[in-house]
């Protein structure tokens, strides 16, 4: 195998770990601020895809151009479910949190399936075969427009959390909650707003994806499984951390796959997550 080859897998997983890292942001700042554990993640992003392939389908948006619009419609939509569901049940202890989510996941994902079948469905851009080639290497233009996408909204959601007032009045319900409620931030609007952001960001994801993946209902289960290997690679509730923890991820699936048959791929992903559990259960970046 040469070394050619190897670098092209490298460059492959580069640019798919884009893709994770921005997933697991959302996933990290739902439970960074409300601790709980979303199992529908995966579920927003399958609608934001179709969500995608509908407004190109039938109004001839361009799937990039649509992020403008889905993602303020899946902050609405995050926002709301937080705000009459989850919120009701928010101090119960934390499995109930969870089959909750886990529930919303189960109804979203039947709902879409007997709406729209199990059939793959694909948006096809003028531009989606086009790829750069520079020294042997090739680069799919839609792949790195996702990269360059998820890194841009990764960025711009930091410099929120790091130099707005909402983003400190985050951080504040996130690290200590008795005492944002002591100097008047409302915790409740906050998990609300943070719920929202988390759903948007996955949503996204999904819409920078959807022009090279195919489209199914079923297809969210897969990235909310990779979504939680990476939050807890790079620590939960991390920022930074599920960055990186998703390059690592895109780079150790792009790499098995290189040595790997088929689903045999994910083996070196879930032989990092056991080891990172047994000896660095607090994540690469976690304290």
């Amino acid at each position: 195998m040469g070394f050619t080859f190897l670098a092209q897998s490298l460059i492959d997983g580069i640019l798919t770990g884009g893709v994770y890292a921005l997933v697991a942001i959302g996933l990290t700042m739902i439970f960074g601020v409300m601790h709980i554990i979303n199992f529908a993640h995966g579920s927003f992003m399958m609608l934001g895809m179709y969500a995608s392939y509908f407004m190109f389908t039938y109004l001839g948006v361009d799937p990039y151009i649509s992020i403008l619009l889905i993602m303020p419609l899946f902050f609405l939509m995050g926002f709301l479910i937080q705000n009459s569901v989850i919120q009701k049940v928010i101090h119960y202890p934390g499995e109930t949190i969870l089959l909750l989510t886990m529930g919303i996941m189960l109804i979203i994902d039947n709902m879409a399936l007997a709406i729209w079948s199990p059939n793959y469905r694909t948006i096809t851009t003028s531009y989606g075969s086009f790829a750069f080639h520079a020294m042997g290497f090739k680069v799919n233009l839609t792949r790195l427009i996702a990269f360059v996408l998820a890194i841009l909204m990764g960025a711009l959601l930091y410099l929120l959390l790091r130099k707005t007032y909402l983003g400190k009045a985050i951080r504040a319900v996130s690290q200590e909650k008795e005492g944002a409620l002591a100097v008047g931030i409302n915790s409740n609007r906050i998990f609300c707003i943070a719920f929202g952001i988390g759903t948007a960001c996955v949503a996204a994801a999904g819409v920078i994806i959807a022009p090279f993946l195919w489209i199914s209902p079923n297809i969210g289960f897969h990235y909310v499984i990779l979504a939680f290997v990476t939050v807890v690679l790079g620590g939960m509730g991390n920022f930074i951390g599920a960055i990186f923890g998703g390059l690592i991820i895109g780079v150790m699936e792009a790499l098995g796959a290189s040595f790997l048959p088929g689903s045999l791929k994910d083996v070196i992903i879930f032989s990092i997550f056991a080891l990172v559990l047994l000896y660095k259960p607090t994540g690469l970046f976690g304290k």
